[in-house]
């Protein structure tokens, strides 16, 4: 069959999770077949059909393995693929073994994408949704962002790396604030637009002083040692890409890796956690810093910065931000509420900011 260009599939979100186009199932046989394994069974685990991403398990003699579809460009893909063989052979991650195929190869570009067969890790079990499991996820990315340092992408592949973008995204949260007002005030009649327009002028004014102390912060200073020094972030890191496997924990989907300062995981795990709590717990704050602490150490000006990220209004950014493509679809009850909760939230937000602020010395002593 000729290489047809693998291209999103459910754009509407109609054909159901695991719904694969026959044209790609048939690309998976040949790929298999590039590789020393007799595939038994292949089971589809995850897909991604609005951007051309795919998982499954499959059953071979090798032994359970996975086969992916990287939905990213192939030269940022092989960033990821690259760093995930230095992780695992330069510095014996508990990240899975990626298989070389029959040509030597770590990974086979077939339809316009980067596919690659991992081992299949078993088992793994997500850790417990209270302190002591948040701990262990950030005890597990610190030991990440350690062993990641040093990783040079091969010739060919996209230099990721979000190291220096720091002002530009703060700058952009600012920006769409006016941007949610604008788009709120133009449809008028939409259930959430009342809550985003009594929200709004706060949540810009939370972003203008996060730039603010960005800039006043030694982030200019810290970049300067460069991509390699600081290593890779995972950037989609949680609870479900954390797991606690054989001889430890496992950090798994590698596919967005990219250079930047670790403590961006960090702050993005916290801010995730204290929205699920629904209001901001100093307690779990102080032990998830602490055990992430242990197995990379923060400096002074590290950790001031991570106070400076949580300044950000993240979550209000991040639920609201789709909004902007479609008002009429995006702008109904179920967001309406999510902002008053974000809200209600972000009451208990600046407290605890301030408690781990003034941790500092207690912390990293």
């Amino acid at each position: 069959m000729s290489d047809q260009q693998i291209t999103p599939w459910d754009l509407d979100g109609t054909l159901g999770e695991f719904f694969v186009p026959d044209y790609i199932t048939e690309m998976a046989h040949e790929v298999n077949a590039q590789y020393d394994m007799n595939v038994s069974s292949m089971e589809v685990i995850t897909t991604k059909a609005d951007k051309g991403g795919l998982i499954w398990k499959l059953e071979t003699d090798r032994g359970p393995r996975s086969l992916k579809i990287l939905h990213r460009r192939p030269t940022r893909s092989l960033f990821s693929i690259y760093a995930q063989e230095y992780l695992v052979h330069e510095k014996n991650a508990r990240i899975p073994a990626i298989i070389h195929s029959k040509a030597g190869l770590p990974y086979v570009e077939k339809g316009g994408k980067i596919w690659f067969v991992a081992e299949w890790i078993e088992p793994l079990v997500p850790v417990s949704k209270d302190l002591a499991g948040a701990e262990q996820l950030c005890h597990a990315i610190g030991e990440f962002h350690t062993m990641s340092k040093g990783y040079t992408p091969p010739p060919g592949s996209e230099n990721a790396t979000r190291l220096y973008r720091w002002p530009k995204t703060y700058q952009k949260v600012v920006k769409k604030m006016s941007w949610f007002r604008n788009i709120a005030n133009a449809y008028k009649d939409m259930p959430a637009s009342a809550a985003i327009l009594s929200y709004v002028d706060k949540f810009e004014e939370q972003a203008v002083n996060a730039c603010q102390a960005l800039q006043n912060s030694a982030y200019s200073e810290l970049v300067k040692r460069g991509n390699k020094e600081w290593g890779l972030v995972h950037q989609d890191y949680g609870w479900s890409n954390g797991q606690s496997g054989p001889d430890g924990m496992w950090i798994i989907d590698l596919d967005g890796v990219a250079y930047d300062i670790g403590i961006r995981d960090l702050r993005k795990l916290i801010t995730g956690t204290m929205d699920d709590l629904g209001a901001w717990d100093v307690n779990w704050m102080k032990g998830m810093v602490e055990a992430y602490h242990q197995a990379h150490p923060i400096e002074p000006e590290l950790y001031d910065l991570l106070v400076v990220d949580m300044m950000l209004p993240n979550e209000f950014y991040k639920n609201v931000k789709e909004m902007v493509y479609e008002p009429e679809l995006f702008m109904d009850g179920e967001l309406e509420a999510l902002c008053q909760r974000i809200a209600a939230t972000d009451d208990t937000k600046w407290p605890a900011i301030e408690e781990l602020r003034n941790m500092k010395g207690d912390i990293l002593k």
